[in-house]
């Protein structure tokens, strides 16, 4: 299930589809990861956690971060959504993350955001920022889109480009 939407789909109905979807996952295979991906606009990255501990192993949340279709950010300054990041994001993840707890993923992200007046050191700064930040997720971090015809949104444009710098 990729990014449901809070609240058209409901925390109780979600859990049951994602513990029946473990189940049936485990009948096949006991060491494969089962993923659970966090509701949009729910408020709460953490709210499948206790289901998580349940399941008990190989289990994975997954949370998508943007910067983006919210006027928040928009209202924000480049440096102002460079720290978001550092603040609010790594604090969120680290929350969602906890030493024996389920492991996490930051399974969408972009270079794209709603910054006004934005420079391209800002890009990159906001880039590097997300990188180091969701570098911390325990079963690692997917960018949006390897090839994507908006610039931004595209992980080869961003490398190519020297906006993004992968160590």
């Amino acid at each position: 299930m990729n990014e449901p939407f809070a609240p058209a789909v409901t925390f109780d109905d979600l859990r049951n589809y994602y513990r029946a979807g473990y189940d049936a996952v485990r009948k096949y295979s006991s060491s494969a990861y089962v993923i659970l991906s966090s509701r949009l606009a729910a408020g709460d990255d953490r709210e499948f956690l206790p289901l998580a501990y349940a399941l008990s192993h190989s289990v994975v949340i997954d949370v998508h971060y943007y910067n983006l279709f919210s006027d928040y950010f928009s209202n924000l300054s480049p440096k102002d959504n460079i720290d978001f990041i550092y603040d609010k994001r790594a604090k969120a993840l680290q929350e969602m993350t906890p030493a024996d707890g389920p492991l996490s993923l930051v399974g969408e992200w972009t270079g794209e955001w709603a910054a006004q007046n934005a420079q391209m050191e800002d890009y990159q700064r906001f880039g590097q920022a997300q990188m180091e930040v969701y570098g911390k997720a325990t079963f690692g971090w997917a960018y949006w889109s390897y090839k994507c015809q908006k610039d931004h949104w595209s992980l080869k444009w961003m490398i190519e480009n020297n906006y993004i710098k992968l160590q």
